[in-house]
């Protein structure tokens, strides 16, 4: 039974809105794509590299030998150390700038943060901690207690090393380990590596004029200053009550923290380039009476079937578990998708039908703005005219309403592609001088710059010197998107070549399963290195080809924005190569290589077995949905 949300019923002119999504589009574009935006580092690093909430604890150099190093200690880095310690592997290190577990939600304490994924999906390891999330919707100060919660369940606080910041990873050949070097002064020499960083850890900032030139006060969502708003992980940001606010985007953080600044805040000026498309959040407390009926597996179950009716839908005999937002449109397709399984429609049909539905949903939320802001003007501005995940869906109960209160300013500026410049009182915007006690940017993060950039790391060598950032300069190359040929003992998390689910923590669950596998068997097989061989890439460069999920043509048409590199010429995937027959189908074939036991296309100590071939590959298949869904 699907859950099918009314704006099927909605009457569209897909024609013309065709022609108003290219038009606000191209008035949009920048010619500089992604190179309008700025590293926090060097001058800047104060807005990325320091850790307002823990002061740094002092402490001596460490050198020493391990199994294993896993840099970065947000969910794929705990998820990592959880899977490894059930393969046995104990002696490894967890290495982390921040001063806890958490990841993007020890940064992200911006008043109103919350996981905009059903938090049952979400928030991994619920069955193993015992834990149910007190809400729907869970908020950061809860997610945050539960990535506490996992490093106390698996005893990962004696393993971590937390504000220690990466410089350089060099592969030595002469002890078959790789050299890390830190901030602390650190030579860990680690056999392995796991790159668990994750992709919303480096935030990053508008290259407006004049940053530097501002004399007020200033900082990232991503690096909240309670101490300056008042509050302490709250919302009660009585520090503003005499201040004038500006804050610098409309995206998912600004569509949640917003609502909190205009309560609190003397004036609120609030900067936007392009409108999200909001819907309604509707976040309820937990059940209990649910809770009881729920067996063990459940949460994998309610994980799978999220998956299923974002990516391609339910059939109308199968129930959608979590019905919201995210599988609004899907749902609504219900009975097409279970046409299009029993062969009655094409693919074509399904697709046809599934583009119309995105159509009605976007405009069932131009429509909430008319019923949300009482100025007219003010409402055409809040409107979106892009497709449904052209830019990542939002959701929230309170921010239209909000550009109702005397206190709050839109200031847009999409006719001049963002704010002109900086100024030593506040900023130049829509052709005026706007003076401010404070700016907050709600930028966003690395997400699809460069590899460099993205994990912030000086140097990354492999074999004989070879520098990552130069394999990787046209593009990943790996082996099921974990390892790549010349980078022996090293695994990769995150968006590479892999598939991807709209629930992230779905997604790095099955990777770190794999990796820990991995080094689990490399160890028990009493061999120094294991390392891809060029032959297995290869293998996997011709089935990515093949079985490619392009979202280009789609992408191209959106807004810019970081799913499509600013709009810029260079198409650069927000979720690296998406392996299109999904989820379940590239599981199925890892769970495949893993039965067979021979590690094919893998070398241990230079011996390598022999690479995956067409005659050993998985049959499951699926078709391909080229709209795939934001993490």
């Amino acid at each position: 039974m699907a859950c099918v949300q009314p704006s099927n019923e909605i009457e569209v002119d897909l024609p013309a809105l065709r022609a108003i999504y290219r038009h606000e589009r191209d008035r949009r574009v920048r010619p500089d794509g992604e190179g309008q935006f700025l590293e926090v580092s060097d001058r800047l690093a104060g807005f990325g590299e320091t850790d307002p909430y823990s002061p740094p604890v002092e402490r001596a150099p460490i050198s020493e030998d391990i199994d294993v190093a896993i840099l970065g200690g947000g969910f794929a880095g705990m998820m990592s150390a959880a899977h490894l310690k059930q393969e046995g592997v104990e002696d490894f290190r967890i290495i982390e700038l921040a001063g806890d577990f958490g990841g993007t939600w020890y940064w992200n304490r911006y008043p109103g943060a919350q996981c905009d994924i059903d938090s049952y999906c979400y928030m991994p390891l619920l069955e193993e901690t015992g834990y149910m999330p007190k809400e729907k919707y869970a908020f950061s100060p809860e997610l945050f207690e539960h990535c506490k919660r996992i490093g106390r369940h698996f005893g990962l606080y004696d393993k971590a090393l937390f504000g220690t910041l990466i410089r350089a990873l060099r592969w030595d050949e002469s002890i078959k380990r790789w050299h890390v070097e830190t901030s602390r002064g650190d030579d860990i020499r680690a056999r392995f590596l796991i790159m668990a960083a994750g992709s919303f850890n480096r935030p990053k900032l508008p290259g407006i004029p004049g940053i530097m030139d501002y004399k007020g006060h200033s900082f990232h969502t991503s690096r909240w200053d309670y101490a300056y708003t008042g509050g302490k992980d709250t919302n009660q940001l009585t520090g503003l009550a005499d201040k004038r606010v500006a804050i610098i985007g409309t995206g998912a953080t600004a569509v949640q923290a917003i609502p909190h600044l205009g309560r609190h805040a003397g004036h609120l000026y609030v900067i936007q380039r392009t409108p999200s498309a909001v819907d309604a959040r509707n976040n309820k407390p937990t059940d209990p009476e649910w809770v009881k009926t729920l067996k063990p597996g459940w949460q994998q179950a309610r994980r799978d079937n999220l998956h299923q009716a974002v990516r391609f839908g339910l059939p109308d005999d199968v129930q959608d578990l979590v019905c919201d937002g995210w599988t609004a449109i899907n749902g609504a397709l219900a009975q097409h998708v279970g046409k299009h399984m029993r062969g009655e429609i094409s693919t074509a049909e399904l697709e046809a039908a599934r583009e119309l539905e995105d159509y009605r949903y976007q405009e069932k939320l131009r429509r909430r703005v008319d019923a949300a802001v009482d100025e007219p003007e003010l409402r055409e501005k809040l409107k979106a005219w892009y497709r449904f995940n052209c830019k990542r869906p939002t959701f929230n109960d309170d921010y239209l309403a909000t550009f109702n209160r005397d206190n709050v300013t839109l200031i847009d500026v999409s006719d001049d592609k963002g704010v002109e410049r900086i100024t030593e009182k506040g900023l130049i915007a829509a052709g005026r001088e706007i003076k401010v006690d404070c700016i907050i940017y709600a930028s966003g993060f690395e997400v699809t710059s460069s590899i460099r950039r993205r994990l912030g790391i000086d140097v990354v060598e492999g074999r004989n010197g070879r520098s990552l950032y130069d394999h990787w300069k046209d593009g990943f190359r790996t082996f099921y998107g974990y390892m790549a040929d010349g980078f022996p003992n090293q695994f990769f998390t995150g968006y590479t070549q892999g598939a991807v689910a709209a629930n992230l923590t779905l997604m790095l669950d099955h990777q770190t399963q794999h990796i820990a596998h991995i080094i689990g068997e490399t160890i028990r097989r009493g061999a120094r290195t294991v390392e891809a061989t060029h032959e297995a890439v290869e293998y996997w460069q011709d089935e990515m080809r093949e079985h490619r999920a392009s979202n280009d043509a789609f992408f191209a048409e959106c807004t810019p924005g970081y799913y499509n590199n600013e709009g810029g010429a260079l198409r650069r995937s927000y979720v690296g190569e998406v392996y299109a027959p999904g989820v379940a189908a590239f599981n199925a074939l890892l769970a495949a290589w893993r039965d067979r036991g021979d590690l094919g296309g893998l070398a241990l100590d230079g011996v390598a077995a022999p690479a995956p071939t067409p005659s050993t590959r998985n049959d499951t298949k699926a078709s391909a949905n080229a709209h795939i869904p934001a993490p």
